[in-house]
């Protein structure tokens, strides 16, 4: 029997300044994400819906929450029988589905970390991060489990797909469906270690950030506010945004969970804005994170409301959107887009909230309630009012990482004190706005996506026609960046359009589909250092120079 559901929120609408003045934090002890997920809401509610899981066939499937939560159990059970101890990492390399969220949450339960990965990564990129990250297990598709290099994976004991067995892999339905559907939930600490999370490597390889269990509690004033106070009565969310991302996982598939709100799996492989509009309009999705570029994507294919697309609540992050893409929201969707910021240290700290403040384009929005956000120098020192500094989150923090994984000295380098600085540039105004002006690093923001120059630069260098190679991001309107690469060729190879379309299957095959660089310019030399690091700035006041207008 359906029962009313509990009020699991933090906020309530109410003006800013009392949000913030009454916020507290309600941190426990122990926390375990799995048990306050799907393990909370199978007690509570057990018929409540907890997945609509949409397949590409166009197959669709309810998941109830006890249904999910028996899943979870099931894959948790089939963990521990396989020798699976607390604290083992367990790599997640699904697309949005129903496999993907029972993996974590039956991880999570066992006391296991887990590690989300992109289903688009290649050979390089998904190697490295299981090996960095130690993983014992990989839950995967047949085409990744084909990427998987066993030799340089000593730690990897299991590779289970849901495609079925094969010879790279376990299948799913035989390791999970034996196992019992009843598990009692490890009684972590919220300080444990729930996911490691890759991020985006300027200088060196990508890094490990690891956060704890609590990190779902310190999202939920984050998700409120951008999605107008959620959980509401009929509220269902919806993201294109890969659950591999902090932003689906964390600002849209745990939160909805905790707070017990339908969550639609469906990403296209290809992002189709009126596949998307009709997905919004079946599903009657009421609540939507939609990035920068989706929206972009949209805004030049609809120009008119759309009969049964009915958002209560739009999120976006990850770049500004500007006055014409508001007004456009406001024309297609009847509301403005909530914007917000964080990155995958420290994610939802800064977001607009249209209910209780006005919209003013350009701006990023004022600080979440619980978090001590300040712009500060470089010594850490808060700076007044309209003053261009760092933009910076005092600890403790329970959003904030814990560390990046066995690299004590990077983890120290993103602190002054008890301020961990985001790598962003603004300035706070003295209503408690805050704008933002640029990044103090290279990280490329591409479709939504926090690219690293350094892999991109890494992967061009083991192709044989590679001498150099530097890679920037370039302003693109639909995109927020591209990928831009400028090599250097080996000796005595020729420079040519078939060696860009070379370079750029190379990356696309051994790294990732995402992270290609869209324009390959050849340069006879990279400006470097005199330590031998390639100067990106520099690089950058060259391509601008250049006008983008093919060869140097």
């Amino acid at each position: 029997m359906t029962i009313n559901a509990p009020n699991r929120a933090l906020l309530s609408a109410q003006p800013y300044t009392e949000l913030v003045r009454g916020f507290q934090w309600q941190i426990p002890e122990t926390f375990n994400i799995g048990a306050a997920t799907t393990g909370f809401w199978a007690k509570a509610d057990p018929d409540r819906i907890a997945i609509i899981d949409e397949q590409e066939d166009g197959s669709i499937r309810e998941w109830s929450f006890l249904a999910l939560d028996r899943l979870a159990n099931r894959f948790a059970n089939a963990l521990t029988a396989a020798g699976a101890r607390v604290g083992d990492r367990i790599g997640v390399h699904l697309p949005q589905r129903v496999e993907t969220a029972a993996a974590h949450l039956g991880a999570l339960k066992a006391g296991l970390i887990t590690v989300p990965l992109f289903e688009l990564f290649g050979e390089d990129a998904l190697n490295f991060r299981l090996r960095t990250a130690e993983a014992r297990f990989l839950v995967t598709s047949a085409t990744g489990a084909a990427l998987i290099d066993r030799d340089n994976l000593p730690s990897l004991t299991a590779v289970i797909s849901v495609d079925g067995a094969s010879d790279h892999a376990l299948s799913w339905t035989d390791f999970v469906y034996p196992a019992r559907d009843q598990f009692e939930a490890l009684a972590t600490r919220a300080d444990d270690r729930a996911f490691i999370i890759f991020t985006s490597g300027t200088e060196g390889p990508p890094k490990g950030a690891v956060h704890a269990h609590r990190v779902v509690l310190g999202h939920l004033p984050g998700v409120e506010m951008p999605q107008n106070f959620m959980p509401q009565p009929g509220d269902r969310f919806w993201t294109p945004a890969d659950w591999s991302w902090i932003g689906g996982l964390l600002d849209v598939l745990m939160p909805a969970l905790y707070f017990g709100v339908p969550v639609i799996a469906r990403r296209f492989a290809k992002f189709d804005p009126e596949a998307a509009f009709d997905l919004m309009a079946r599903h009657r999705v009421r609540n939507a994170f939609l990035p920068p570029t989706a929206l972009k994507f949209m805004a030049k294919s609809i120009e008119r409301p759309v009969a049964g697309v009915e958002l209560r609540s739009i999120g976006s992050g990850g770049e500004r959107l500007g006055a014409p893409l508001q007004e456009w929201s406001q024309t297609v969707f009847g509301r403005p887009v909530n914007e917000f910021y964080g990155q995958t240290e420290v994610n939802l700290i800064i977001s607009n909230c249209h209910e209780i403040m006005d919209i003013k384009p350009g701006f990023m929005g004022r600080a979440v309630p619980g978090h001590y956000v300040a712009i500060v120098d470089d010594k850490g020192v808060v700076l007044p009012a309209g003053e261009v500094g760092n933009f910076a989150v005092r600890r403790p923090d329970p959003v904030l990482f814990l560390e990046y994984f066995r690299l004590p000295d990077k983890t120290a380098e993103k602190f002054v004190g008890d301020w961990c600085i985001l790598g962003d540039r603004g300035y706070r105004d003295r209503d408690g706005y805050f704008w933002f002006e640029g990044r103090n690093d290279d990280v490329i923001s591409s479709a939504g996506y926090r690219i690293g120059p350094s892999e991109i630069e890494e992967c061009l260098q083991t192709h044989s026609a590679v001498q150099l190679s530097g890679v920037i991001g370039r302003d693109d309107a639909d995109r927020g960046e591209i990928v831009v690469a400028y090599v250097v060729v080996a000796k005595g190879i020729t420079a040519d359009k078939a060696l860009k379309d070379k370079l750029k299957d190379h990356v696309r095959s051994r790294l990732s589909r995402h992270a290609y660089p869209r324009e390959i310019c050849f340069i006879d030399d990279l400006p470097m250092t005199i330590t031998g690091k390639i100067q990106r700035g520099v690089l950058r006041q060259m391509d601008r120079r250049r006008g983008h207008d093919g060869e140097m």
